[in-house]
């Protein structure tokens, strides 16, 4: 059974057939589960909506990183919190691949939404693209549960994330040709500190780069890892889906 724990669905390039997804092909196809993530007030407010309409729909509220810099409205997100199915902070983190929005800003609402997982007793959902070191040092000081979504870092950035009783999260990118960071991570990462991910519609994985990406891709990603650490993939599925209910509270 297929659990995403990562993905965009109310992006527009699923307003064609987002019911036929989740109400035919996903149920069809072993999708048991989605957490869907906000990026912006109105995206999160988006993703409350998508859970509460679809039954195995989650929801993640949070601000991304270059979505800053005017500060994060933090009584908006705990009012969104409040809805039953909404299951964790995020997206949310450090981007320091483009010029936008300054760093300081970036640190300073990170923390201050992960303060509000904490108080919320919610896991939080981390974007981290080249600041390791910055991701590291507030997740230290701060200790929330959570995932590293689309892990990108070091092995010994591993380390340091497993020593904090976080998860990686692994998708598309460990089937790429030159993968070879994600490779190491899905290599060392033991099983019960994985999680599967699509980023959908980002992140297709081989053999669907670029189209647009969807949660039943993740067999993929379970076929990649599970030749890597050389186990079945109904193993690797199994694994994360329960990974996946633990990390986010979902009987």
């Amino acid at each position: 059974m297929i659990f995403d724990t990562h993905a965009h669905y109310d992006d527009d390039r699923f307003d064609g057939d987002r019911d036929r997804l989740f109400n035919e092909y996903f149920p069809h196809s072993g999708v048991c589960g989605v957490i869907t993530c906000g990026t912006d007030e109105q995206s999160c407010q988006k993703a409350v909506d998508l859970a509460e309409k679809y039954p195995n729909v989650y929801a993640a509220v949070g601000i991304y990183p270059e979505n800053t810099e005017n500060g994060v409205n933090i009584e908006k997100l705990r009012s969104l919190s409040n809805h039953e199915k909404v299951k964790a902070i995020g997206e949310i983190g450090l981007e320091y691949h483009y010029e936008g929005v300054p760093h300081d800003i970036q640190k300073r609402e990170f923390e201050r939404q992960i303060l509000l997982a904490n108080e919320l007793c919610l896991p939080v959902i981390v974007h981290n693209r080249e600041a390791h070191n910055d991701t590291l040092e507030i997740l230290k000081r701060t200790k929330p549960r959570g995932v590293i979504h689309c892990f990108s870092g070091s092995v010994e950035v591993a380390k340091e994330i497993l020593k904090l009783d976080m998860y990686i999260g692994l998708g598309g990118a460990v089937t790429f040709k030159n993968a070879r960071v994600p490779v190491e991570a899905a290599r060392y990462v033991p099983l019960d500190r994985l999680v599967l991910e699509t980023d959908a519609p980002y992140m297709s994985p081989v053999p669907h780069r670029g189209e647009r990406c969807d949660s039943v891709m993740i067999k993929y990603v379970a076929e990649r890892i599970a030749k890597i650490k050389q186990v079945s993939v109904e193993e690797i599925l199994e694994m994360t889906e329960k990974n996946a209910r633990k990390l986010f509270n979902i009987r």
